[in-house]
């Protein structure tokens, strides 16, 4: 039986969105992860800032921090869907140890 891991992850946005599409965005990505069967999921705007080098021919970026607990297979259908994302630059998932 696998175990629920938490996980934490940044997603950096283009830089257009506005604070209602922006929480609109974290909304819909919060359903999805718990479709997936996440639980605890936290999604916290970080704000609009400079990128050390463009990404995707954006200068800026609107930062996008999403908290949650997850079993580690069902994170590869939810990687697939941030991938295909055409207002997602980048992001990066990570396990965080208790």
């Amino acid at each position: 039986m696998s175990q629920i891991v938490k996980y934490e992850m940044m997603v950096l946005l283009r830089q257009e969105f506005n604070d209602s599409e922006l929480k609109i965005w974290g909304l819909n990505y919060a359903k999805v992860l718990k479709k997936l069967n996440s639980c605890q999921i936290s999604v916290i705007s970080r704000g609009k800032r400079d990128l050390a080098y463009s990404i995707k021919g954006e200068e800026k970026s609107k930062f996008i921090q999403v908290d949650f607990l997850s079993i580690p297979k069902y994170l590869e259908e939810f990687v697939a869907d941030l991938k295909f994302d055409s207002n997602v630059l980048r992001f990066l998932i990570l396990n965080k140890k208790n």
